[in-house]
């Protein structure tokens, strides 16, 4: 595929979701479907009264630092030693109440604190007027900029006039972030009507000013995702020289001894705990990275924020809170990698060969990755699935 076609390919992908109306005429085309789902009129009419769009939101909606960064500038921008100390820190004062919750819901009190640590740098920033606004507001503008999760924006918005209906806390006092997620470990308003605990017992949940209340309903809430106590997230592992990286994958998991017949030892000499234990192999940055054996915990937390980038941080700074040093192996900081416009094309030429059939949204997750590690088998390659800027350049010359 020559350089001038792979680009007019491009051209023609859908552009990025845009508003279809004017906010006004968004907020009273709502109305019914709010009401449908169970919101009073009366409520949503007090919500949304005089309401208009957060002009913030639309740049925020396309600047995730979640997928516009590689993953160690993400981790190395979060888990800092001013993080793990701050962290240790909050843990060490709140020492009894993170050991009553763990002990009370079966969760790593140190994973919840490392989103505490992720998601509001332990409570540090929910006075901040920049990051924490009113969800009502941050919602309606998410919906009618119609990303694409809409039905769940829609979801959550129509969650948070429900939790403004149920009280105590009024539209103007339901806070969190620009994409409505609330309190101190940040969870969205549809898991808030599902998980939401009164953990001090005053007769109210409040996520954003009682940190009791917040601990338990993120407890609950990775519980209900599948968070099995006791169960650690994965480990770092040495991968040897030959190894059919085609085994790298999230659909299948296996036993640790899988992997330890084909040469998969930890690294510094750590031995496996449990040959039986269930894992996959995530190989984050190719073969010159990182490379990891993950167990389903490492899923739910990916269920609380889709990115890897994410989720691999707040693996990561549990195991640091917890006193454990950093990753063994170093990332591939020398990679070239393409841009957007070249993500989006490797995507769209992955397609065109029969190997992807996810979304061309420049975001290279696992499903991209493993569309790219059985081209680069059919090649004859090392199959790590690691999309540099000369997965651009392969690609560009096929058909």
């Amino acid at each position: 595929m020559r350089l001038s076609v792979f680009f007019l390919l491009l051209a023609t992908l859908p552009a990025a979701a845009q508003p279809i109306e004017s906010f006004d005429s968004f907020i009273a085309g709502f109305r019914s479907k709010a009401i449908a789902a169970g919101v009073s009129g009366s409520v949503y009419d007090t919500a949304m009264a005089g309401l208009t769009a957060d002009p913030k939101v639309p740049n925020l909606v396309s600047t995730q630092p979640e997928f516009t960064t590689t993953m160690w500038d993400y981790i190395e921008g979060r888990v800092t030693q001013g993080r793990i100390g701050r962290g240790k820190d909050a843990i060490a004062r709140n020492q009894t109440l993170f050991a009553s919750v763990g002990a009370a819901y079966g969760v790593d009190p140190y994973i919840l604190g490392a989103i505490w640590g992720m998601e509001t740098d332990y409570g540090a920033v929910l006075d901040n007027a920049g990051l924490i606004r009113p969800v009502v507001r941050s919602l309606a503008t998410v919906v009618h900029q119609r990303r694409s999760r809409l039905v769940e924006d829609e979801g959550d918005l129509i969650a948070a006039l429900k939790l403004v209906q149920q009280g105590p806390l009024d539209a103007n006092s339901l806070v969190g972030s620009w994409a409505g997620a609330i309190g101190h470990l940040q969870v969205n308003p549809s898991n808030v009507l599902a998980y939401g605990t009164d953990g001090d017992g005053d007769g109210r949940i409040d996520l954003h000013h009682s940190l009791v209340d917040a601990l338990a309903t993120s407890a609950r809430y990775l519980r209900g995702l599948g968070y099995q106590p006791g169960l650690d997230w994965g480990m770092e592992v040495a991968v040897p020289d030959g190894f059919d990286y085609l085994l790298a994958t999230r659909t299948q998991m296996r036993p640790v001894s899988f992997f330890a017949e084909r040469g998969i030892t930890r690294v510094a000499g750590r031995a496996f705990a449990d040959s039986q234990l269930q894992v996959f192999l995530y190989v984050p940055a190719g073969k010159d990275g990182p490379k990891f054996l993950m167990t389903q915990n490492y899923l739910v937390l990916k269920g609380y924020n889709f990115s890897d980038s994410y989720a691999m941080s707040v693996a990561h700074l549990a195991d640091r809170l917890k006193g454990g040093g950093g990753f063994v192996d170093d990332w591939p900081r020398h990679a070239s990698l393409p841009n957007l416009a070249q993500r989006k094309a490797i995507q769209q030429a992955l397609i065109g060969l029969g190997l992807y059939e996810g979304s061309v949204d420049g975001r290279l997750g696992p499903i991209t990755q493993d569309a790219y590690a059985r081209f680069q088998a059919s090649r004859g390659e090392v199959a790590d699935g690691f999309i540099t800027k000369a997965a651009y350049d392969a690609l560009s010359g096929t058909q």
